[in-house]
């Protein structure tokens, strides 16, 4: 079955498309990717679905390796805000 994994940064993203068994779990898909080890993972997600280790995959899936938010989305929605002009009506 052909499976992808993916890990991003701020301005770049990873990307590797696996052919593993049938019945392969998220955790092999990550070991298999090689990004088993980085140090900055927080979690794993199918399709933007939390998914624990043992998730068993099915074909097609997108295996999304999450790190941690660098800011908060609120604050980062209030800084752009305060950034752009007031639009006159």
């Amino acid at each position: 079955m052909k499976i992808d994994v993916v890990r991003a940064w701020p301005r770049r993203f990873e990307a590797m498309a696996l052919d593993l068994d049938e019945g392969a779990t998220l955790a092999q898909a990550v070991a298999a990717a090689g990004f088993a080890d980085d140090a900055e993972t927080t979690g794993y997600a199918v399709f933007g679905v939390r998914a624990g280790a043992e998730t068993v995959l099915r074909d097609g899936d997108r295996v999304e390796v999450l790190r941690a938010l660098q800011i908060d989305p609120k604050e980062a929605r209030r800084r752009r805000a305060e950034e752009r002009p007031l639009k006159k009506k």
